[in-house]
């Protein structure tokens, strides 16, 4: 049985940068057995990233989320796995207010991070799951990194900010939803939220079309946490290969 010490070790051999900001997508179910169950996972990576900032997608999309339209910050599950919802329930722990697609955060920037999310619910923008100031676009300017522990590049939620920064066509439905989002102190706001357009099934099923390129261009490398094999990202690097795609063939990622 692993401990939270190996998996400390273990991080150490990877090249995650210990100060910068790291988006994780996983799996509790590769990483295999560790003492302490998925706490210990959670406590080696915020003491890895104990100087930079530490991301965990907790996404509420799914059809049993927003019960009677309402998205409770404090209350909501997500959808995403065992990792992510262990993850916001620890007092140290922020969560952005975007109802569908919201993300986690730990580290002294964390509330200065969620925040993006709360600026434009506030404005009372029409909502879009990863608007570029929100906290999936910002990852770019983050020059961030994202972490897939035992998850494919289909998890890739940061591609869809790159179509919606380029209005592909056919990735967002045509008409909003209104869902209540209550903030930690009870604050409510009604927004419009566009969600995607999943007519003909999610288009992230196709973005580990790209994996090969990435690793052969060092945008991707590889470790091993647990048992679970890991792909390490480089957003800006990977924004950069994925705009010049998309520019080429918008439609480089939807279905024929």
């Amino acid at each position: 049985m692993m401990t939270k010490n190996d998996l400390l070790q273990q991080l150490k051999a990877s090249n995650i940068n210990t100060k910068g900001t790291l988006m994780v997508h996983s799996s509790m179910k590769a990483i295999g057995q560790v003492d302490g169950g998925p706490e210990a996972v959670i406590d080696a990576l915020c003491q890895y990233m104990s100087h930079g900032l530490l991301l965990f997608p907790t996404h509420s999309w799914d059809e049993w989320n927003l019960k009677d339209n309402v998205f409770n910050v404090r209350t909501e599950k997500a959808c995403v796995g065992l990792l992510p919802n262990t993850f916001l329930l620890r007092d140290d722990v922020v969560r952005s207010l975007h109802p569908t697609h919201s993300v986690a955060a730990y580290g002294k920037r964390k509330i200065d991070y969620t925040d993006k999310d709360k600026s434009i619910i506030q404005r009372g923008d029409v909502l879009t799951p990863c608007p570029r100031e929100g906290c999936f676009g910002s990852l770019y300017d983050e020059d961030s990194q994202i972490l897939f522990i035992g998850a494919t590049l289909q998890k890739n939620t940061y591609i869809h900010s790159i179509e919606e920064w380029l209005s592909i066509p056919k990735r967002l439905a045509e008409k909003p939803r209104t869902i209540k989002v209550v903030d930690y102190d009870g604050t409510s706001y009604d927004i419009d939220v566009l969600p995607h357009n999943n007519t003909r099934g999610s288009v992230s099923q196709n973005y580990d079309r790209i994996e090969s390129v990435l690793f052969e261009k060092n945008i991707a490398t590889t470790f091993a946490l647990g048992n679970a094999s890991c792909k390490l990202l480089q957003v800006k690097e990977m924004t950069e290969f994925v705009l010049e795609l998309l520019k080429e063939n918008p439609n480089y990622f939807g279905f024929d």
